[in-house]
């Protein structure tokens, strides 16, 4: 990027040189033109001496007339300097405030101090490229986790709203297009603390170009990327080790996972949660035939899903032929109560609005609503802005595109043992999974469980590290109360890892040992306490043998004496 203080420099060498053949005038016309000493004797002035005076009368301090009082002609002659100066200053002043407010250099300014403070940063980052929706989410819970992210997005309104935005860990933003190499090369792509990119502009290509670009300018960087088709899912698959999620295959998939086991539905839901985020009620939707409207993207993976989990469905469509809709949909935009009757709504237990507009998925569940009070309702929310409205129908479930891939990504960054988690219960039962639910709402107040990752090592733990080399270590041992080792801390380790293998729900007795992984289940508040188990020597000792010891070197030497 060119020097901006060159640019500045050029922008400005008129007014420079003006200010410059002023001064020089002005100090060589005080030195040519004699004065008098108080003897008055002739006295001529030193340029030292002029450039001193022409310097506080062109600011307008107007110090006086030194070392002497000046003659008629000096005076003349200053009159001339202060109208002189004070013109060429005020054109000076106002040629730099113009080009301070010009778009293209406050442009360029903004790209300057934004690429020395990604020059600057020492901490591991994320770059987000793409701050609507999902970004935003993302952003936020990027922050509250105390992890630093980049951010580019095209539109300028967006980079602004993230500057006023309060985050704990302030994120940097630049208004570019992601999709050109040289501006995220410029966001930091190659730099050492860059541990991440993540793809969630609204464009497919430009994410695959952001995964290009961050497979060739540093190769096994992690990428993860948002893909609203098929094709683009397979694309950005097809090199690297890229993580896709297609929004409209997730949900599709969580509904049929709801429709057949509501409680592992529900654990999905909680473990892929915001932390803060209100606790969902669980959902115990109906199998038997659905109704869908609209078969865009959305439609075609929900009727793709549910058919393949053998439930029936009736699909309303507005152009049938583009849309390549199968045998038997009814055409229309199901908004029309004939033809919500036409596709079978009568006999329907659920019905899914997924068109890519919301004032006609609020007017299909509020017809169908009108004609069938007990139905399951699905709606596509595609705009945020409609959210008070969408939560006011009082829908049983809203299909956020974009927290939905919010979520799906936070869970993967937060810590990869949940994805181990998620992948172990899918060899459960769904009375094992309402147990589990159980369990945790017991656990619980309002907002969804806090899951972090306790690594049993020297760095992250060192007490528990010490101990576990020296004495035998239970699970049990670490969910004591550190106020009070009687009590048990409200918490639940959900998944044990050592040596590649993973226990489900481990038992209070279970050894630990070094560089085991363990994934806790709390609230917020309870986490702190855990991690200061692992780390404080003096408090580990307490929950291990019961005996409180002091903290402090000094009073150790002084209880010893």
């Amino acid at each position: 990027m060119p020097d901006i203080f060159y640019i500045l420099l050029r922008r400005l060498r008129t007014p420079i040189i003006s200010l410059l053949v002023i001064y020089a005038v002005s100090i060589l016309g005080f030195v040519l033109i004699p004065g008098q000493d108080a003897d008055g004797k002739p006295w001529p002035m030193s340029f030292f001496h002029a450039f001193y005076f022409v310097s506080y009368t062109a600011s307008t301090i107007g110090f006086g007339e030194i070392p002497y009082a000046f003659t008629d002609a000096q005076r003349m002659w200053t009159m001339v300097v202060i109208y002189l100066t004070v013109i060429g200053w005020l054109y000076s002043i106002g040629a730099l405030l113009a080009i301070m407010q010009d778009p293209a250099f406050r442009k360029l300014r903004s790209e300057y101090v934004f690429q020395r403070a990604v020059c600057r940063l020492r901490t591991p980052f994320y770059l987000v490229c793409g701050y609507g929706d999902t970004g935003s989410i993302l952003v936020q819970a990027l922050a509250d986790e105390g992890i630093k992210s980049v951010v580019i997005d095209k539109e300028e309104t967006r980079i602004n709203e993230l500057e006023l935005s309060d985050h704990i860990r302030r994120p940097l933003g630049l208004v570019g297009d992601a999709s050109i190499p040289a501006v995220l090369q410029v966001a930091g792509i190659t730099n050492n603390y860059c541990v991440g990119v993540i793809a969630l502009t609204d464009s497919d290509q430009t994410n695959l170009m952001v995964a290009l670009s961050a497979h060739l300018l540093n190769p096994g960087l992690r990428v993860l990327a948002r893909a609203d088709s098929s094709e683009a899912e397979a694309n950005i698959r097809s090199f690297g080790k890229n993580e896709v999620i297609n929004p409209f295959e997730t949900f599709a998939g969580r509904l049929a996972l709801a429709l057949h086991s509501p409680g592992i539905y529900t654990l999905y839901t909680w473990m892929t949660g915001i932390p803060h985020e209100p606790l969902q009620e669980p959902l115990f939707p109906v199998c038997g035939y659905w109704v869908i409207c609209g078969y865009g993207r959305f439609g075609k993976a929900l009727h793709r899903r549910l058919t393949a989990a053998n439930i029936q469905c009736g699909i309303i469509e507005a152009d049938p032929e583009s849309a390549r809709a199968p045998a038997g949909t009814v055409h229309g935009s199901g908004a029309e109560a004939a033809t919500l009757l036409d596709a079978g709504l009568k006999k329907a237990v659920g019905i899914v609005a997924g068109t890519n507009n919301d004032a006609n998925n609020l007017s299909i569940l509020m017809t169908a609503r009108e004609l069938q009070h007990k139905l399951f309702m699905v709606a596509r929310q595609n705009q945020r802005d409609n959210a008070i409205i969408y939560e006011k129908a009082g829908f049983d479930l809203i299909m956020k595109r974009g927290d939905v891939i919010a979520h799906k990504i936070f869970a993967l960054l937060r810590t990869p043992l949940i994805s181990d988690f998620l992948d172990a219960i899918h060899q459960r039962d769904n009375a094992w999974a309402n147990q589990l639910v159980s369990r945790i709402l017991g656990i619980t107040s309002d907002e969804v469980p806090y899951l972090w990752e306790i690594k049993i090592s020297k760095g992250r733990t060192p007490a528990l590290y010490r101990n576990c080399l020296s004495r035998i270590v239970t699970l049990e041992d670490l969910l004591r109360d550190p106020r009070d080792r009687l009590r048990k801390l409200p918490a639940i380790p959900l998944l044990l890892k050592r040596d590649g293998e993973s226990l489900v729900l481990p038992e209070g007795d279970t050894v630990l040992e070094v560089s085991d992984r363990l994934l806790m289940c709390a609230d917020y508040p309870t986490s702190h306490e855990m991690e200061w188990a692992t780390q404080n020597e003096n408090v580990l000792h307490y929950l291990l043998t019961g005996q409180e010891t002091s903290g402090g070197g000094l009073w150790k030497v002084l209880i010893t004496k």
